[in-house]
């Protein structure tokens, strides 16, 4: 077997409205795919981001935790994007933080999931990764 790229990487959501509301609405991602609706099993939003997508499904067999898998999101203005983050009192896990690497936080999306707000350091004049 040989993977070639990431497919799509899904949160389990038990409200679709109050969800897309979040990433939609406080994120500004937009939907690229759609299908079910409140009154069928399932329901599943996917936003194409770079070349990759997210997505937020509701589904019986899925569940939400606090304690699964994280996404980060790569953003264009680290401080605004949390000052609108604290703007609309969203729980955050980790506050603001610098790396080496990078400046980061991590928020919780209406169901718990871990959401990070990233921006990667690079070096102004070759725009390289910044290496450690």
């Amino acid at each position: 077997m040989k993977i070639t790229e990431i497919a799509f990487t899904c949160f389990p959501v038990t409200d679709m409205s109050k969800s897309r509301a979040f990433y939609e609405g406080l994120l500004n991602l937009k939907p690229s795919t759609q299908f079910g609706s409140p009154s069928e099993a399932s329901e599943w939003t996917e936003y194409e981001i770079g070349g990759g997508a997210f997505a937020i499904g509701r589904h019986s067999s899925f569940k939400t935790s606090p304690d699964g898998a994280s996404i980060a999101f790569e953003v264009e203005d680290f401080d605004k994007a949390v000052q609108q983050l604290k703007e609309a009192e969203v729980t955050f896990k980790i506050e603001p933080t610098e790396t080496p690497v990078c400046r980061m936080a991590m928020i919780f999306d209406p169901d718990g999931s871990i959401v990070c707000i990233h921006k990667s350091k690079t070096q102004a004049a070759t725009n390289s990764p910044v290496t450690y």
